[in-house]
């Protein structure tokens, strides 16, 4: 289920200032967003700066090695010559059995009255001879990775980034005191699977400025044209599922020369993090980050181990794949796949398409030159696929709830701008863009529908105004009925019945009344 932060949700509406995780939970009920849950911050009580003044080496009786250090908190120091061990300089003591920081260093401290993850309370506590008055913070104590073998410094931690005075709070600075919602979305709501459509349904609530990501133009600047230099993609689709072909919309882009073991930014890491996926390295999360801000699934591959042309096609009996997960699957002819070209169009398999990749042609440590897919495929087709493998995925999630048909080429933009950004990379102008994509048919709908099934009069400008806020195009018809165009987000939007629901949710449920049933007199009791 999705999870909310309300900083990273803030990047595409205006979220009023003050506004708690409470708070937006009681906004997105109103638009039929349930909250499943509130995730607690990671960190609560004080979390600090630290300047280390002195780090003295002592020797346990145990044998075990330790610091006693001194160090400036700022505001929360003790005064010279007072505090549980009294010093010379405004400070507190603390015991360290880290080695990896000299005096001088910016750490973070965790001060008494500080809660770390896993219930850790932090207190002021003698050990190894001395009074330790909080802790000096690993990254693993702190829930931030699993590095254990030495405290955070600050300053060579973020080397890009101003870090704030002794005694300055760390909690947002580190990401760590942010309380999480968690809502529960209907299977027809698929685009509120990213922070693009969470953002549109609190403006809806609220009347907040939303400002579309995907559109071109606002996250990214410019999506260049298709042309001949682009990584081909051939679809053949021999046995489509209900008569809709198992990919319309395949985009290619290319990014070369990047540094496979440049890291991930901090920033995207808390971001993966907070919606309960981990960092594996820079060119998968970017891509996992695309898809959870805009909603695009989108895979990378090793350019090098590829073969053009890809191609997207139906299983055949007998063929296998071992999928990212380990797992060796047999393949079922209505399975999708993606394959490229060994030694014959579509002869190797390297992923089930829209579910998880393959081993063969994924991104490694070697990996210089990156070739990004993003893409829509069929839901139907993703959701039999899953469920008959067992293996429901972040992207699967997404596919086969149905997702954009006209992102893919923005989020694919949005995947490159951050590789070259972050990874040193540059832009191929190679720009490849299948689009099979059927042109949307308009629904007729006499507006009069609404006040017949939910009971409240609408006037016609009121029904044109909540269609076109949720995206429709809206155009009246020889007859007086509206011919409304769905937003390509909305695949779920197809007949009148559906512009009639999302009337009365933008409306206001709470605005149809409750009236009983008039009961017919003189029927009385029936035969049975």
């Amino acid at each position: 289920m999705p999870m909310v932060p309300i900083s990273w949700l803030a990047d595409h509406v205006e979220v009023p200032a003050g506004m708690d995780v409470a708070g937006l939970a009681a906004a997105l009920v109103k638009v039929g967003l349930e909250e499943e849950t509130i995730h607690p911050a990671k960190v609560t009580g004080p979390l600090v700066v630290g300047r280390v003044l002195t780090r003295v080496e002592e020797t346990a009786s145990n044998g075990k090695t330790v610091n006693y250090c001194r160090v400036d908190v700022g505001e929360y120091n003790d005064a010279p010559g007072t505090g549980k061990e009294p010093s010379e300089l405004p400070s507190r003591g603390i015991i360290c059995g880290a080695h990896n920081f000299e005096a001088g260093d910016l750490v973070v401290v965790s001060l008494p009255g500080a809660v770390l993850p896993g219930g850790f309370a932090i207190a002021a506590r003698k050990t190894y001879g001395h009074i330790s008055d909080g802790m000096i913070c690993s990254a693993r104590e702190l829930g931030l990775g699993e590095d254990h073998d030495g405290i955070i410094v600050l300053d060579r931690v973020y080397p890009d980034r101003k870090i704030p005075e002794p005694g300055s709070d760390l909690l947002g600075f580190l990401g760590l005191g942010e309380q999480i919602l968690e809502i529960n979305i209907t299977p027809d709501r698929g685009y509120c699977f990213s922070m693009r459509g969470v953002a549109r349904e609190f403006s809806h609530s609220t009347g907040a400025a939303f400002t579309d990501p995907g559109l071109p133009g606002v996250l990214v600047k410019d999506v260049p044209e298709a042309n001949a230099e682009g990584f081909p993609v051939e679809v053949d689709d021999a046995a489509p599922i209900k008569g809709r072909p198992g990919a319309d919309r395949f985009v290619t882009r290319i990014v070369r020369g990047i540094d496979p073991k440049a890291p991930t930014p901090r920033w995207m890491v808390e971001r993966l993090e907070a919606a309960g996926m981990r960092s594996v390295s820079l060119a998968v999360d970017v891509t996992n980050y695309v898809m959870l801000d805009l909603g695009q699934p989108m895979h990378a591959y090793d350019l090098s181990a590829l073969a053009a042309p890809i191609v997207v096609r139906r299983a055949k009996a007998g063929e296998r794949l071992r999928t990212l997960d380990e797992v060796e699957r047999d393949l079922d002819p209505e399975d999708l796949l993606i394959t490229d070209s060994p030694e014959g169009p579509g002869s190797r398999i390297i992923g089930l398409a829209g579910v998880m990749g393959g081993f063969y042609s994924e991104v490694e440590d070697s990996t210089r030159d990156v070739l990004l897919e993003a893409a829509h495929f069929d839901a139907v087709s993703i959701a039999r696929t899953a469920r008959r493998h067992r293996l429901p995925s972040e992207a699967s999630k997404r596919f086969e709830r149905g997702t954009d048909p006209r992102l893919p080429a923005v989020a694919a933009q949005r995947a490159v701008d951050l590789l070259v950004e972050y990874a040193g990379g540059s832009a191929d102008p190679a720009v490849f863009d299948f689009d099979a994509v059927a042109a949307p048919e308009a629904i007729v709908f006499a507006y009069e529908e609404a006040a017949r099934l939910i009971g409240v009069e609408y006037s016609k400008e009121r029904v044109r105004e909540i269609l076109e806020e949720i995206g429709c195009e809206v155009a009246e018809g020889a007859s007086g009925a509206f011919e409304v165009l769905a937003p390509s987000w909305r695949p779920d939007l197809v007949g009148p019945a559906h512009l009639v629901e999302e009337i009365a949710r933008l409306d206001g449920y709470d605005k149809i009344p409750s009236t009983l049933p008039a009961v017919p007199a003189g029927s009385g009791l029936s035969a049975a």
